[in-house]
């Protein structure tokens, strides 16, 4: 059983993972580089090590650092989080090669999972739809304008080992093709150290809904409910929520048969998620499975009651899965809200630098993970997220409301931050009305809206202030009033 596990990992999903730790009784190992010294995670683990530099290379991705880490402190199981090595698998197969408990699939179903062209081929094996495109890995840019020409623009050129929105261009004809091919390829090379491209049908007007999945070392599969990740920028996803408005309970029945399928497919075990495309005419589209624990398992977590980080240490330990997927019942609404520190008017440029106070909200229905505190640092070296702040409710409209009294008492002082942004989508009829697409921002006009509220917002503390003004100056004259009339009366009783 593990008894002492090693987190390769920093900012709140460390905190996450110590947390659950603490509550099993398990030590925890906490590793930081020279930027992260005054970390959270760092105080919070029963130990910490210091593993490099600030540069993600040269700690939180040197993978021998972090074995020799592991070694030394005597951790017999190790945590990746998500990020950084979570889903490498020459990682994972090092840890599986020391006999280091690994608290996540296999390598070698990591492997294929990270593969897009791999996966794609076995997932239709397995008879799961997945989206029109190459069958293979594309050659050059010439084989990819044939592709794009076949299925028809607009196409997404794709690097097999992207992810998070990097090494993938939307394109619309032959020229954008021919003047993106290159420059995906480039991006892919600088974030993954290898590049290999596909062509996929772009299909507009799509919601991103996602499927957590659980298989235990036994083949007990079961999916715990759909997330909706629609609203992002750049592919990358800023709010989540569940249950998905266009998901009933037939929809969730029939897709999550088709997760359980693609799990037991890649012989995946542990915690995963499958993700989706949903078009208007409702058909579903797999893109891949993200082999590690997710940034929004949160709301999974408020809606099912289960610890997932705990499921994850019990499946690693061999234990089954503690319930059938009949057991699983859906309870109220829940959404998350990624708060990231980048200026929205600036292309969601990083925002970084110290954080002199912060308020974190809280109350009934309320969580929040972060890893800010008073005279923190975000840094410019590590990713934007600075938390996630989730809320519950009975009713989605009673979760919409509990977020936006959250977001109004969430206080970052310092740097830019996503929160002004999401208070506009709250307050829209389209995103009150479960009108959602991967195009939100931009198709609604969320930027222009922001900047009328931030305008409205301006203006009413102005109105605010004037008012207050002059009930400060009638108070004052009334005092005055007051301290002659006061004065004239003690004069006249002395007298």
């Amino acid at each position: 059983m593990i008894e002492k596990v090693l987190i390769a990992n920093r900012g709140e999903i460390a905190i996450r993972v110590i947390r659950t730790c603490k509550a099993l009784g398990i030590k925890t190992v906490a590793v930081y580089s020279d930027e992260d010294y005054n970390s959270l995670h760092v105080k919070q683990a029963t130990e910490s090590y210091n593993i490099g530099e600030g540069t993600p290379a040269k700690s939180y991705l040197n993978q021998e650092k972090i074995l020799e880490t592991i070694l030394a402190s005597g951790a017999d199981a190790v945590h990746p989080g998500y990020g950084f090595l979570s889903e490498n698998p020459d990682f994972a197969r090092l840890c599986e090669k020391n006999k280091i408990n690994f608290i996540g699939t296999t390598s070698n179903s990591m492997e294929l999972c990270g593969d897009k062209m791999q996966c794609k081929a076995v997932m239709l094996k397995a008879k799961v739809p997945t989206v029109p495109g190459s069958p293979d890995i594309v050659k050059d840019a010439d084989e990819a304008l044939q592709i794009a020409n076949e299925i028809k623009y607009p196409v997404l050129l794709k690097s097999v080992y992207g992810g998070g929105g990097r090494g993938i261009r939307l394109v619309h004809n032959d020229k954008e093709l021919n003047e993106n091919y290159d420059s995906a390829v480039g991006e892919s090379m600088a974030a993954f150290g290898k590049s290999a491209m596909l062509v996929e049908k772009f299909l507009e007007k799509i919601r991103h809904i996602e499927y957590q999945l659980a298989r235990d070392k036994k083949g007990n599969t079961v999916h715990i409910f759909e997330r909706e990740c629609s609203i992002q920028r750049r592919n990358q996803k800023l709010i989540e929520q569940t249950p998905s408005p266009v998901v009933d309970q037939e929809t969730r029945d029939r897709i999550g048969e088709i997760v359980v399928r693609a799990a037991k497919a890649v012989d995946y075990t542990n915690l995963g998620t499958a993700e989706f495309l949903r078009t208007d005419e409702r058909e579903f589209f797999f893109i891949e499975i993200n082999a590690r624990l997710q940034v929004e398992h949160p709301i999974t977590e408020l809606v099912s009651g289960l610890d997932l980080v705990k499921l994850q240490i019990d499946i690693a330990n061999g234990e089954p899965i503690p319930f059938k997927q009949k057991d699983l019942k859906m309870n109220g609404y829940a959404i998350e809200c990624r708060i990231n520190a980048e200026d929205t008017f600036l292309d969601f440029a990083p925002s970084t630098g110290p954080i002199p106070d912060v308020t974190i909200p809280s109350g009934p229905g309320v969580r929040c993970d972060t890893y800010l505190y008073p005279g923190c640092t975000v840094s410019s070296f590590y990713d934007s997220l600075m938390g996630k702040l989730c809320t519950w409710g009975q009713t989605f409209e009673e979760c919409r409301l509990r977020m936006l009294t959250a977001l109004n008492d969430f206080y970052i002082q310092g740097v830019e931050t996503s929160i002004p942004l999401y208070k506009t989508i709250l307050k829209t009829d389209e995103y009150k009305n479960g009108e959602l697409s991967t195009d939100f921002l931009k198709r609604y006009g969320i930027l222009d809206r922001l900047t009328a509220d931030i305008k409205e917002d301006k203006n009413a503390n102005k109105e605010a202030a004037l008012a207050a003004a002059v009930i400060h100056s009638e108070y004052f004259k009334s005092r005055v009033t007051s301290s002659v009339e006061d004065s004239t009366r003690w004069k006249s009783q002395l007298d």
